[in-house]
C-alpha cells in the first residue's frame, strides 16, 4: 500500500497537537486534521464586545514557576514551547452555605497550604503530615512506574509504595477518613471534586490526590495571553517540525483494510497512513468507523460507559475594576459540606465556581473593567429536560439570572449593577463546538469500574484497534487539562515504538530476501 504519510492525527486539541509535534520532531511525516478554522479544542478564547473570554481551559495545576518547575513547565521547556504564564498561589476560596457552613481560603505552597489548613482546622496537623507522606509516596510510585515503562515489579510496588496501592484502589473520602481528617477538614480538601463531577465517596483517591499535589506544590499556572496562546504555540511548533496542519478539514470516515485502520476520509479525499492517532472520543470514532467494523465487545463497552459532566457557563464583562466586585481568583460555592451525586440530579445544581481572571492577569480586560466567568457542572439530560428550540433562549437566560442572584446573595456582592456584556454557554453550546456527545467536557465519567487505574490495568479490553491510538481526556489518564500533554506524549511514544518495530521487521525481511536471492543466483563457473 502507498501511504500518504506515516501518521494521521485526527483533532487539533492540545493532546492532538502534542502528539503531532512529538511525532514530527522525531522525523515522521504527519498530517493533522482539524474541523475548525483554529486549533486548540477547549483551549481557545472568544471575543464579545471589548472582552475576551476563556472558553474553558484557564489554568494548569502542574506548571510551577521558573524557580520551581513542575512537570508541565519541564515538558514545555523540553519541546521548546514559549508561553508566558502568571502563577496564582491562592488555591481557592470555598463557601459552604447553611448552618454548618464556612467561608475559608486555602493557599498553595507546601508550608502555606499547611498554615492555611491549620488556621481553620487546628486539629488536623497529624493528618496533614500523613497526607503529605502519601502524596510523596504516590509521586515516587509514578516515577518508578515511568522508569519501568508501565510494567513495574509488583513486589516492589507492594513493599515500597503501598500508599499508592491504597489510594489507587479506594475512594477519596475513604482515604481522607483513614488519615484521620475530621468533617470540616475533609470537606475543604474535597472542594475540587465538583470540577470533576464524581462525588468524593466514589472518586478514585489517587486521581484526585495527584491533581491536588500539583496544586499544593506549584499553585495554578494561568496563561497570560489566554489558553489559545498555548494552542497556537503548539501548532506553530508542530508545523515548524514538519507537521502538515490542515484546518477546516473534518474527518468523515475511518478507512479499514480487513481489521486494521489504514487511513481516513477528509474533505472528500482519502488519505492513507501507517498509524492513526485520534484526539476525538471513541463514541465519535465508532460512528466514523461504521457499525460493521466495530467489535461487539466495543459496542458493549461504549454502551456501558457513562459520559462525564458538562457545564453551564456565564461569561460576564464588568464595567468596573475587580476591587469593586470584591472577588478573588477562584471561589467555590455549594449548599452543603458533603454534596453527593444528588446535587447534580436536579435542574439547578447547588454548586458552582466563579472566577475573576483579573485577580491574576491584570490586563485580562480593558482598564477600569474586569471579567468574570461562572461555571455550573451539570448532567445534560437532567439539566436540559423539557428544553426546546423555542424556549432555549428564555431557559438559559432564566438559569443565568438564578445563579447570578445566588452569587450576589451568598457573597454579598453586586454583579447585575455592573454587567456590560454577558454570554452564556450550555451543554448544547459545547456539544456543537467540540462535537462531544452531550457536550461532555472531559469524556467518560471516572467511575469505579472505568476510572484511571482500571483503564491502565485493563488496556486489552479498552476500545482497541490495530494502528489506532487515542489521546485526550477520554483516554487512560482521564480528565484534566495538565494530563492532556501527558496523554499526547504517551500516544506519540506508543506510535513511535510500533513504527520502529515495523521498520525493523521490514528491514529484516528485506535483508533475508537479499540473502536468499544471492544464494539462488548461480556462480560464474556454473554458468
Amino acid at each position: 500500500m502507498n501511504y500518504d504519510c506515516d501518521v494521521i492525527v485526527v483533532g487539533a486539541g492540545n493532546a492532538g497537537l502534542t502528539a503531532a509535534n512529538e511525532l514530527a520532531a522525531n522525523g515522521y511525516k504527519v498530517i493533522l486534521f482539524e474541523k475548525h478554522n483554529i486549533p486548540g479544542g477547549v483551549a481557545t478564547s472568544f471575543v464579545r464586545g471589548r472582552f475576551e473570554y476563556e472558553a474553558s481551559l484557564h489554568e494548569l495545576c502542574d506548571l510551577g514557576t521558573e524557580d520551581n518547575k513542575g512537570p508541565i513547565r519541564k515538558f514545555f521547556d523540553r519541546i521548546g514551547l514559549e508561553v508566558d504564564f502568571y502563577n496564582e498561589m491562592n488555591l481557592f476560596r470555598t463557601v459552604v452555605k447553611g448552618e454548618d457552613g464556612y467561608d475559608v481560603t486555602i493557599r498553595a505552597g507546601v508550608e502555606e497550604f499547611r498554615k492555611s489548613m491549620l488556621e481553620v482546622c487546628p486539629e488536623c496537623g497529624k493528618s496533614l503530615d500523613k497526607l503529605m507522606k502519601l502524596l510523596d509516596s504516590t509521586s515516587k510510585a509514578l516515577a518508578y512506574n515511568d522508569k519501568k515503562k508501565g510494567n513495574p515489579n509488583k513486589l516492589v510496588m507492594l513493599m515500597r509504595y503501598s500508599g499508592f496501592l491504597i489510594s489507587a484502589s479506594h475512594p477519596l473520602d475513604d482515604v481522607l477518613r483513614s488519615l484521620g481528617f475530621e468533617d470540616k477538614a475533609r470537606s475543604i480538601l474535597e472542594t475540587y471534586w465538583s470540577y470533576l463531577g464524581v462525588p468524593a465517596t466514589e472518586l478514585n483517591a489517587f486521581h484526585y490526590l495527584e491533581m491536588m499535589r500539583g496544586y499544593i506544590r506549584y499553585g495554578a499556572g494561568i496563561p497570560r495571553r489566554r489558553s489559545y496562546s498555548i494552542s497556537l504555540a503548539l501548532a506553530d511548533l508542530a508545523v515548524k517540525n514538519g507537521c502538515d496542519l490542515r484546518l477546516n478539514s473534518e474527518v468523515t470516515r475511518f478507512i479499514f483494510d480487513y481489521d486494521k485502520i489504514v487511513g481516513v476520509e477528509a474533505g472528500g479525499d482519502t488519505y492513507y497512513a501507517k498509524e492513526v492517532v485520534s484526539n476525538i472520543i471513541p463514541h465519535n470514532v465508532a460512528n466514523l468507523m461504521g457499525s460493521k467494523n466495530v467489535k461487539e465487545k466495543d459496542k458493549k463497552l461504549l454502551n456501558a460507559r457513562k459520559f462525564g459532566i458538562s457545564f453551564f457557563c456565564i461569561y460576564l464583562g464588568m464595567d468596573c475594576p475587580k476591587e469593586e466586585i470584591g472577588l478573588g481568583y477562584t471561589t467555590f460555592v455549594t449548599s452543603c459540606r458533603f454534596p453527593d451525586r444528588s446535587i447534580f440530579e436536579t435542574k439547578l445544581p447547588e454548586v458552582y465556581i466563579i472566577n475573576c481572571l483579573n485577580c491574576v492577569v491584570p490586563e485580562a480586560s480593558p482598564e477600569g473593567t474586569c471579567s468574570l466567568f461562572l461555571t455550573v457542572p451539570v448532567i445534560p439530560e437532567i439539566f436540559l429536560e423539557g428544553v426546546t428550540p423555542e424556549n432555549y433562549r428564555e431557559f438559559k437566560n432564566d438559569v443565568a439570572l438564578h445563579y447570578i442572584k445566588d452569587c450576589e446573595e451568598t457573597l454579598g456582592i453586586d454583579i447585575r449593577g455592573h454587567i456590560e456584556d454577558i454570554s452564556i454557554a450550555t451543554p448544547v453550546t459545547f456539544a456543537r463546538y467540540f462535537a462531544s456527545p452531550d457536550g461532555t467536557a472531559y469524556g467518560y465519567e471516572l467511575s469505579k469500574w472505568d476510572g484511571l487505574i482500571p483503564r491502565m490495568l485493563d488496556k486489552i479490553n479498552q476500545f482497541n484497534y490495530d494502528r489506532l491510538t487515542f489521546c485526550g481526556g477520554h483516554g487512560e489518564t482521564g480528565d484534566g487539562y495538565g494530563v492532556t500533554y501527558l496523554s499526547g506524549t504517551e500516544a506519540a511514544e506508543k506510535v513511535i515504538a510500533r513504527l520502529k518495530k515495523q521498520e525493523f521487521l521490514e528491514n529484516l525481511k528485506e535483508s533475508v530476501k537479499q540473502k536468499v536471492s544471492k544464494k539462488q543466483k548461480p556462480a560464474k563457473e556454473d554458468v
